[in-house]
């Protein structure tokens, strides 16, 4: 939403300062006063707060023995709502990439294009870059120059799709349309396949339903689950068969569900050897009601 700001959660609350923008003369950020209802739903809608887990962990665990499994030890894993423009332009910078890359990349983009917003404790913040300005002339030559290599290309491409097709209040809208339909124009842009498609309608369009695809994922599907999905490769074909298996064990929730089980199967990576399992096999909570909503 254009500013910065800070959280802490302890068991029972989830605290929260909003950052003004610095002086002129460069002073540091203090506090700023806004709205605290405005503010409030800024963070419910954010988080999706209103989204209760506990009854949707009960109900996932009820119908999967493997998600049941590894819920107890991801007890809040919740889907954030982001602005479909930043959500849709980060995620096209994942393409063949890992996370710390892709965070360095995405601070990188809003140093060189967006609006800087504060500085707190010695480190500057700036607002994620708007389509007109990576929509401009220079802009894949300036992502290149940033290290963006081949996805500069995407970048630019698709916010200048963006800003002369459907405009950002356009992609925002599609939040009300199927889930068809939104995968169907999102796919239509510069370097936007399946995966970053579906990851977009779930993390920004409100398609709940939306299960993205990626080798890990398909991975899943086929060593946990013994679903024989997908051949050889992750053809579109795949996608959609894997997504509807989901969909199917899961119900209109499942890009929830599949984000609970891929903490787990990260978690699992990360682990020693002897010790992987313990994510799939280890302590799982036999009652629905308890846990952190």
């Amino acid at each position: 939403g254009g500013r910065v700001w800070t959280l802490r959660q302890d068991p029972d609350r989830l605290w929260y300062t909003v950052y003004g923008e610095e002086e002129e003369d460069g002073r540091p950020a203090e506090a700023a006063k806004p709205d605290g209802a405005e503010t409030d739903q800024i963070l419910r809608d954010y988080f999706q707060l209103d989204v209760g887990l506990p009854a949707l962990y009960c109900a996932w665990g009820a119908a999967d023995p493997l998600f049941r499994k590894v819920a107890g030890d991801f007890p809040g894993v919740r889907v954030l709502r982001q602005d479909p423009v930043e959500c849709l332009l980060s995620f096209i910078c994942t393409s063949n990439n890992h996370i710390s890359r892709i965070t360095a990349m995405i601070e990188r983009l809003c140093q060189a294009f967006g609006r800087r917003l504060c500085r707190l404790d010695a480190r500057p913040f700036h607002a994620f870059p708007s389509l007109s300005a990576l929509a401009g002339a220079d802009a894949e030559a300036r992502l290149r120059a940033l290290g963006f290599g081949y996805r500069a290309k995407f970048v630019s491409g698709s916010a200048r799709a963006i800003v002369e097709g459907l405009g950002a209040e356009g992609l925002r809208r599609l939040r009300a349309a199927p889930y068809a339909e939104a995968r169907r124009v999102l796919c239509a842009l510069p370097g936007v396949g399946a995966k970053v498609a579906d990851c977009v309608c779930l993390m920004a369009l409100d398609k709940a339903e939306a299960v993205p695809v990626d080798t890990h994922v398909w991975r899943i599907a086929r060593q946990r689950y013994g679903a024989a999905l997908g051949g050889r490769s992750l053809t579109p074909r795949a996608h959609q068969e894997i997504g509807d298996f989901f969909r199917g064990l899961w119900g209109p929730r499942a890009g929830w569900a599949q984000a609970v089980v891929f903490c787990a199967d990260l978690r699992k990576g990360q682990e020693p050897a002897g010790s992987r399992d313990r994510a799939w096999g280890g302590r799982g909570r036999d009652s629905c009601g308890d846990g952190p909503p």
